[in-house]
């Protein structure tokens, strides 16, 4: 599904990703995880086209065969994706904003609707009628609009950091069982960073380690097997 090759960004003197070849196959969930400065963010953001590269390449696999982000347009189609608030619209209501997604993806009305009901359980009854601005919206009900429109299309790759950030431990309980559901159902390539390593084993197939741009461990994780070697890793002794 995604193809990188020799990408590297630096930002000054700091390397923030140095890549040298690195593929997600088609219908993984790969959980990426690191410490602050790892990298994490940045290779979404190179992925995504919101980052120019300094060097080499992120290629992505499709029906009409491999696409270039820095090139073409075309992966949209099939992305979804929430890094932060400046993803969202924030002086549109959230019924507005899922109703513009739904639009850019040739999304009825009614298609919208059925879809945001998969996620009621979710907005917690915090989202929809509260006659709310985005912007005016707790920072965890926020994390949830853009999360709900990241995946309102049913995009075949996600790509999602730090979902987790914000929500209430009952909020995390339900994304984890939304998006574990959505991969089962969907079969789609999923990309989640997080810095909470219990729920990236509870639902990665695979998981990455990034640490100073590079990734330095690649691990399998059926039935949390890669659980021990993250907390060798991470395990700080006092």
């Amino acid at each position: 599904m995604i193809r990188i090759e020799n990408l590297k960004k630096q930002f000054g003197e700091k390397t923030a990703v140095d890549i040298e070849r690195f593929d997600v196959k088609n219908g993984e969930m790969l959980g990426l995880v690191g410490n602050n400065g790892a990298g994490k963010t940045t290779l979404f953001r190179l992925i995504l086209d919101l980052l120019k590269a300094d060097d080499g390449l992120v290629a992505m696999k499709s029906e009409q065969g491999e696409i270039f982000p820095a090139e073409s347009e075309e992966w949209k189609d099939f992305t979804g994706a929430y890094i932060d608030e400046a993803f969202l619209i924030d002086f549109l209501t959230p019924e507005e904003y899922f109703q513009f997604i739904g639009k850019a993806n040739n999304m009825t009305q009614e298609a919208v609707d059925e879809r945001l009901a998969v996620f009621a359980t979710l907005m917690q009854g915090e989202i929809l009628g509260q006659k709310k601005l985005i912007r005016d919206l707790s920072a965890g009900n926020k994390q949830k609009v853009g999360i709900i429109a990241a995946l309102l299309a049913k995009p075949q790759l996600v790509i999602l950091d730090e979902p987790f950030n914000f929500l209430d431990p009952s909020a995390q309980i339900i994304l984890k069982r939304l998006v574990t559901d959505y991969h089962r159902q969907t079969g789609a390539t999923i990309l989640i960073s997080s810095h909470n390593l219990q729920h990236t084993i509870d639902i990665s197939t695979r998981i990455a380690l990034m640490e100073n741009g590079h990734i330095v461990k690649d691990l399998p994780n059926e039935n949390g097997s890669a659980e021990k070697e993250l907390e060798e890793y991470f395990s700080v002794e006092t």
